[in-house]
């Protein structure tokens, strides 16, 4: 333990990183018995995307993502001109990510990534995040006692890890301090930052709901390493599954379907992928851009 902590603090150190929030951040470390029990943890049984759709997007989120839109209106159109991000998806990944700021990890940061580093199954990995969390502290946007998160390191109401907040976090108020933890108009612009600079694509949709003709095997044209025209989908006799055509909609699209030839299908697009750098899960992806559209539909 001594020898883990004292070359940690060197590292620390040669990164920039205070003798005094070393030991602030770090005082009576030990490591985290249920963080490890957690990374070593695996899923036994796989959820579907229905089962994980339904909790996710259920009415009551729907609806408290639909309040919160209207409240902070001014600001989201504001961060959502800066960044060509629309404010349901601001506001949609909020709400997947967090319930609207409301389940964002009680761990201690620094000592969760701690334990990881030295007793994890990605130790160079997480003592890298260990490392700019303690910048981060260091630079005063958060103090140790208040750097709260999951488990796994992933901070405040984006669940940003320490390296995404360094590269994306921004401070929208102007206050001197990237908040990601209890300011609404830094974190509604780190998260637009985020999407922004992964690609998205300003006026485009993510993706569209879509029924596919009876009886119809897609396995083999599923996959997001499968871009077809959308000429080509509408021949092969897939339609909206809210009505209309695909007019005015991107010319390339990918078949998504969670859950296999007998859940929801949809043909999705550039910012579906940009979706995914953020959270690389067709579920997640797909809940985000269903709530996105649920909130936008008041």
């Amino acid at each position: 333990m001594s020898r883990f902590l004292a070359k940690l603090k060197a590292e620390a150190h040669a990164a920039g990183v205070s003798t005094r929030t070393f030991d602030e951040a770090l005082a009576g470390f030990a490591p985290i018995a249920r963080v490890i029990e957690l990374d070593r943890a695996q899923p036994e049984n796989r959820k579907s995307f229905a089962a994980y759709r339904e909790t996710l997007l259920g009415a009551s989120r729907i609806s408290e993502g639909r309040t919160l839109f209207a409240e902070e209106s001014h600001l989201l159109a504001q961060v959502s001109k800066a960044y060509g991000v629309p404010p349901q998806v601001i506001v949609a990944l909020w709400g997947v990510e967090t319930s609207y700021g409301a389940l964002t990890g009680g761990f201690k940061v620094p000592q969760a990534l701690a334990t990881l580093a030295m007793d994890g199954r990605r130790p160079e990995f997480f003592r890298g995040e260990l490392i700019k969390a303690l910048r981060i502290i260091e630079d005063r946007h958060i103090t140790a006692s208040a750097m709260k998160g999951s488990w796994a390191g992933a901070m405040g109401q984006p669940q940003f890890m320490p390296s995404s907040f360094l590269t994306y976090a921004v401070d929208w108020n102007g206050d001197g301090r990237r908040d990601i933890w209890g300011t609404r108009a830094d974190v509604f612009a780190s998260a637009a930052n985020y999407l922004a600079k992964s690609g998205w694509k300003a006026g485009e949709p993510w993706g569209i709901p879509v029924r596919l003709p009876q009886g119809m095997d897609a396995s083999a044209l599923c996959g997001l390493e499968k871009k077809l025209d959308m000429r080509y989908w509408k021949h092969l006799g897939l339609v909206p599954a809210g009505g209309g055509g695909f007019a005015g909609l991107p010319g390339e699209a990918s078949l998504v379907m969670p859950d296999g030839a007998d859940g929801d299908a949809f043909l999705v697009f550039n910012n579906y992928r940009v979706l995914m750098k953020w959270n690389r899960s067709t579920y997640f992806a797909s809940a985000v851009g269903l709530l996105a559209d649920s909130i936008a539909a008041r």
